[in-house]
């Protein structure tokens, strides 16, 4: 049993069963947010997110995130094998903004925003977290200019040349509220 079951109130769920939740990636991703952390109960960071993708890869439920290259949850990413996915109510909407806007080399992000860190299954979510993806990263890749069919991409997302790096992850553990 999980601490996350045994003292947060989550219910564990098996990956397999994501489809019966009424889980709408389109509204989830990008009209609710959700934070990206990597690391431990020692050292983490997090991120807010508004791009990424869930869905079925090598026969299994995966989900992608995209980190640009200059954030300070990507050398997290980078180092860990483990990080998670998490949503939440719209009641967190502003420390989602501040974790999306600020950097945790700069500011305890936990301690600005109130969100409290928990351990999760070697990562870290937050107790006030509704839906975590416990994710084992199993591919990363940089996208490239070369790689862009469609060139007015570039123009309109990367004009700095700062190119998302992907993180697939294999969505091993699934914990709700």
């Amino acid at each position: 049993m999980s601490i996350l079951t045994e003292k947060y109130g989550f219910k564990e769920v098996d990956p397999s069963e994501l489809h019966t939740m009424c889980f709408d990636p389109y509204k989830k991703i990008d009209k609710d947010w959700f934070l990206v952390t990597a690391g431990n109960e020692n050292s983490w960071n997090t991120m807010t997110a508004s791009w990424g993708f869930a869905g079925i890869m090598w026969g299994k439920q995966t989900f992608t995130t995209v980190i640009r290259p200059q954030r300070y949850t990507k050398e997290f990413l980078d180092k860990e094998n483990t990080f998670t996915i998490s949503f939440f109510d719209e009641s967190e909407r502003k420390a989602l903004a501040f974790c999306g806007s600020h950097s945790g080399r700069d500011c305890d992000k936990s301690a600005e925003t109130g969100l409290v860190p928990v351990a999760a299954d070697g990562s870290v979510t937050f107790e006030q977290a509704k839906l975590v993806f416990v994710c084992e990263k199993a591919y990363v890749q940089s996208m490239t200019p070369d790689s862009f069919i469609n060139k007015d991409l570039i123009e309109a997302n990367y004009a700095a040349g700062d190119y998302h790096v992907q993180y697939i992850g294999i969505i091993k553990k699934v914990y709700v509220k």
